[in-house]
């Protein structure tokens, strides 16, 4: 498990709709500090007679060291399930069983770059905070956010902010440009001689991220959307066959060796089944 999580009782110091989504704001004293692009939380929901017993994953939007209640860690929830439901029903003050950060984090060139960041849907979340911790190493950074339709792309202007350009789309055309998210790459790789692409999103815009950055010899670097039961890596609900420097196939824990992994090392098409060859199969 990641050595720098703890337990901690967060205080929910502000909860907005914005969009489809809800911009939940946690006060977490010294733990914002450390906290890394690509990092999750894992969160008890339903209160304390609930019958949901296992912790919801929540990708980190951004942290932040220093605030007027101390160290926040900022999150992007969909409420879609029963749990992510009642964690976007809390108001102000409501206090949350929380574990972070978890996970692995994005990492950052030592040298500026040309990098990609591509987000689906609130997936994007991560996004954010990385772009600025590039541009603060000198990297020229480039954006593309896709979902849906547009109600479904997170904080476009906050994407704006952050990046050299931005480019939208959307399935329905109802903002930026119609079509997958995966149509506009190719361009833009070209273009703006891209050398390093970061995603996070639905697992089948990955795989043909992973297509594309291997097709162009680039580095892709992504955020995997496996269920995570635990988020310590002890229910092994979140494996993944992913191969390895040895090029032997290990069926990975996404909350532990991931989430953030590299695309080309991911086997996307074993459709969730184990691949012939897999060590220990």
């Amino acid at each position: 498990m990641n050595s720098r999580a703890a337990q901690i009782s967060a205080e929910l110091i502000s909860n907005k709709k914005v969009g489809a989504y809800h911009h939940m704001v946690f006060s977490v004293g010294d733990l914002a500090a450390q906290a890394r692009p690509g990092n999750f939380v894992a969160i008890a929901v339903g209160g304390e007679s609930s019958a949901m017993v296992l912790r919801r994953a929540f990708a980190i939007y951004r942290s932040t060291e220093k605030g007027p209640q101390g160290g926040l860690i900022e999150l992007v929830v969909a409420p879609h399930g029963q749990g992510s439901r009642w964690l976007t029903a809390l108001e102000p003050h409501a206090v949350v069983d929380m574990v972070a950060p978890l996970g692995t984090h994005f990492g950052i060139p030592t040298e500026p770059v040309r990098a990609l960041l591509v987000g689906g849907g609130y997936g994007s979340a991560p996004l954010f905070g990385l772009a600025e911790l590039l541009k603060s190493r000198g990297c020229r950074v480039d954006m593309v956010l896709g979902a849906s339709t547009a109600a479904k792309i997170y904080a476009p202007l906050d994407g704006k902010r952050s990046v050299s350009s931005l480019t939208l789309t959307t399935d329905d055309g109802s903002t930026g440009i119609k079509g997958q998210i995966t149509d506009v790459l190719p361009k833009l790789i070209e273009e703006n001689e891209i050398e390093i692409i970061y995603s996070c999103g639905p697992m089948g815009m990955l795989q043909a991220i992973t297509a594309i950055s291997d097709n162009y010899g680039i580095l892709h670097q992504c955020a995997v959307e496996e269920s995570m039961a635990c988020g310590i890596g002890v229910c092994m609900t979140c494996v993944l066959p992913v191969k390895g420097d040895d090029g032997v196939i290990r069926m990975l824990r996404s909350c532990i060796d991931g989430p953030v992994m590299d695309g080309s090392r991911v086997i996307w098409d074993s459709k969730r089944r184990i691949p012939e060859g897999t060590f220990g199969a």
